[in-house]
Formats: C-alpha cells, structure tokens, sequence
C-alpha cells in the first residue's frame, strides 16, 4: 500500500515531484529508527524499500533526520528548502498514533493547493490503513492475526532453496551470497493453565493478560519479527536469525520477561515455548505442527521452558513426524 501511495503521487503531482518517500518509526523507544517503506524517484520505474528483515543496527537513527522527527512529533506539514529543491513533509498517522512520515521532493514550493490535494490522499489512505489492519489484526492485541501467516510463511520459504543451492556449491562467493539469507525459525507460544485465570478472575481479566503479554511480546522481539496470535492463549512467531542458539535466544529472553512480570490482580504467570527452523519445501501446517509437538513437550516436562523441536528429535524425545503435503489446507 506505501508503494502504491507514492506512485499515485508521483503520477498526481506529475512535474513538480522529483522524488516521493514514506519513511516509518520503527523499534522501541530510545533505539528507534528510519525505515524506508517505499521511495520513489522520478525516473524511477518501480519503488525502492528496505528489507522486512533488514538489520536495524543498520538504520539510520530518529536524530539523524531532525526535520523527519520534527513532523512525526509535532504533527504538521514541515516545508524547508534544501539546496536547489524544496522538501515537504507529511506526518502518517494511524486510529492510536503518528507512525511515520511521507517527504515530497519538489524543484518549486508546493503551493497550498497542492498541499490540500496530498493532505486529502492521506486521509483516504489513513481510512484504508485502518480498513487493512482491521482485516489483518487481531481486535484485543493489535498483533497479527492467522489469516495473515501463511502468506508470510510462504514468502520465507520461498527464500530457503537458495541458500541450499548456495551452500552446496564450492565456490567461496556463493557461500558469502548464503551468509546473507539467515534462516527462518517458526515459535508457538502457549499460556500456562490459561483456563484457570478466566476460571478464577474471570474473562475481561483474562483479556487484559493477553493484551499485556502482547505488550511483552512487541518488547521483547526485534519490530521486524512477525508477531501473530492464533487464537484463545496460542501466540506464533515469525522470525528471521542465523542459528539455532540465536532463536532459542530469543524465546528464552521473551519467556523470562514473562515469568518476571507482576500482572495486575493475577500475579505471575509462565509460558511455554516450542520452536522449529523452516525448512525448504515446507507448508505452513507441516512446520507449525513440529513447533506445537514441542510446546506440548515443554508443558509434559514442567512448563515455563523453551524447547527446539531438533534438540528433542536429536536426543531421542520425540521422533520426526512423516512429511505433510504441501497442499494440505493450514
């Protein structure tokens, strides 16, 4: 949708726009920094992004755009001119805040006409925006919901056999090219004894639970990890590392912060954690049901632990589960 919002710019400004951009705020406050979510030249056929997967350290900063933050914070239209153009910028707001900033690059001031024009394309936008996340997240947490994942999935996947390709091949440049392309892990997170808290504290308490765990989960995860809640106390995560003790990293760090944690009324609470590289060819349902096989391990042996679905069939815990074909519905 940023893609097709600068385009549409471009195309409806036609002269005066030399170069169109949505910039987002990405990460938690204090490391927060610019992502690029599309940027668009003049002469440019199609628009420029950085990577979902994109390493944030790499990011330039919030302080290092000013002007940037200056409109994100103020929420007004910033114009200034820079060398021999003039920049303008737009705030990008959604129902809950300002996310972003959209920056016109003109050769001439952009007149108040103009202005309205772009400013009326933004609300059109923002409605949409809104439209979309309420399709594509769930109601109580905000995170991800399941009809979003397989796509995502798919898109993973769909990166996997060149990295195999690479690592097979002898040649030293092929194997820096599969550096590159880090692996994709598959998380299910699980509540312990859920039922018991909407037994005992009743069901609005048991909604302010997830929507703290999910608080917990946003701060926990890198912004570019793909948060997703499937449903009652079930949570999946979507995330892109090098290795195996990377993402039982992760899930230990997001486990711990749980179990630190003083919820209102309910006190402490724990999780369970069942994790599983996916592998190329996989389906959704195959890869989810290893990672849930290792959640179920992980509440059989005690709960409020991470468990790798690999570890387990490498010691012998569990055995590998028959290949699910790709075509079985998710």
């Amino acid at each position: 949708m940023d893609v097709t919002l600068v385009t549409a710019l471009r195309d409806l400004l036609n002269g005066p726009a030399a170069a169109v951009a949505i910039y987002r705020c990405v990460g938690e406050p204090g490391q927060q920094r610019w992502l690029t979510r599309a940027r668009l030249h003049a002469d440019d056929a199609v628009a420029t992004a950085d990577s979902l997967w994109v390493d944030p350290d790499s990011l330039p900063a919030l302080a290092e755009h000013p002007r940037r933050l200056e409109c994100l914070t103020q929420r007004s239209v910033l114009q200034q001119r820079e060398n021999n153009e003039w920049v303008t910028l737009f705030p990008l707001a959604t129902e809950r805040e300002v996310v972003g900033v959209l920056e016109l690059h003109t050769a001439r001031r952009l007149k108040a006409d103009a202005q309205r024009m772009v400013s009326s394309v933004l609300r059109i936008y923002h409605n949409f925006q809104g439209l979309l996340d309420y399709s594509e997240r769930d109601t109580l947490t905000g995170l991800l919901n399941r009809k979003t994942f397989d796509e995502s999935f798919l898109k993973a996947v769909s990166e996997l056999p060149m990295r195999s390709l690479a690592a097979q091949d002898e040649h030293g440049e092929d194997r820096r090219h599969a550096a590159v392309h880090p692996r994709y892990w598959l998380g299910v997170i699980d509540i312990d004894h859920f039922k018991s808290i909407n037994d005992r504290f009743g069901h609005l308490i048991g909604d302010e639970v997830l929507l703290l765990l999910s608080r917990l989960m946003r701060s926990s995860f890198r912004f570019n990890d793909l948060l997703y809640r499937f449903g009652g106390e079930e949570f999946v995560v979507l995330m892109r590392c090098e290795d195996e003790p990377d993402a039982a990293h992760a899930f230990e760090r997001f486990r711990l912060n749980t179990a630190q944690y003083a919820f209102p009324q309910v006190g402490r609470i724990t999780v369970s954690i069942g994790f599983t590289q996916i592998r190329a060819g996989d389906s959704p349902a195959a890869a989810f049901e290893r990672a849930d096989k290792a959640v179920y391990h992980a509440k059989g042996a005690g709960r409020n632990q991470v468990q790798s679905h690999a570890t387990l069939v490498a010691q012998g815990t569990m055995s590998e589960a028959s290949h699910l074909s790709d075509v079985e519905l998710f």
